[in-house]
């Protein structure tokens, strides 16, 4: 299910669909409707909630000697080179792998709605981690994060969403969207290690708990 965003009221019609389980690439936004398969689930963090387990805690910690910096939505060389790599190491035999500079360009920089990119820095100033995020009426909807994966112990990319729950409280927000969680998939069960999570089903935001995760 594909729907278009333009006009004057791209923002209000992306927040709609974002609260309906929908997501944006590009200028369209999309919700996969697959016969016979359920398994994409839309899943949001109430960040008022929040409860790190003791990980999260420790990364917490280390958000200290990383500078965070919102930048306009414009691709560079440099961020480039880091998606490259962290396609190569992570994701090799995926679509995005062949993604040319023209392509990471057109990801980063088509957008009708608001949309931000929050740069991750060492303190010598290493790039290490890019989030590209909607801004949403009711919180903030992580699009795409990539990072580097030569420090695994830094876990960049559980990193990059604790500090995106401390911004969308700061800015007053509800919720973190983090996309979709497809429940057995290795590369998406990090999503539901933060809790509490809740999960998109029939049409209704529910609290994510063993007896609600599908089976």
């Amino acid at each position: 299910m594909i729907t278009e965003l333009s006009g004057l009221e791209a923002d209000d019609l992306h927040d709609r669909l974002s609260r309906a389980g929908f997501r944006r690439s590009h200028g369209i936004v999309y919700a996969p409707v697959c016969n016979g398969c359920q398994a994409c689930i839309p899943i949001r963090i109430p960040v008022a909630e929040f409860e790190p387990d003791r990980t999260m805690r420790r990364l917490q910690r280390s958000l200290g000697d990383l500078s965070v910096s919102e930048r306009p939505i414009i691709a560079t060389m440099e961020q480039y080179e880091l998606f490259q790599a962290y396609q190569e190491r992570r994701h090799n035999d995926g679509d995005m792998a062949l993604m040319g500079l023209d392509d990471y360009q057109a990801m980063i920089e088509t957008s009708p709605i608001e949309t931000s990119l929050f740069e991750f820095r060492t303190p010598d100033g290493k790039l290490v981690c890019v989030s590209l995020v909607d801004m949403l009426s009711d919180g903030l909807s992580a699009v795409y994060t990539f990072y580097s994966i030569d420090n695994p112990q830094r876990s960049y990319g559980t990193t990059s969403i604790l500090w995106l729950l401390e911004e969308t409280a700061r800015r007053g927000k509800t919720h973190l969207y983090l996309g979709y969680w497809v429940p057995g998939s290795p590369k998406m069960s990090y999503k539901s290690r933060f809790r509490p999570a809740e999960i998109l089903r029939a049409g209704q935001w529910k609290r994510l708990t063993p007896e609600s995760a599908p089976r």
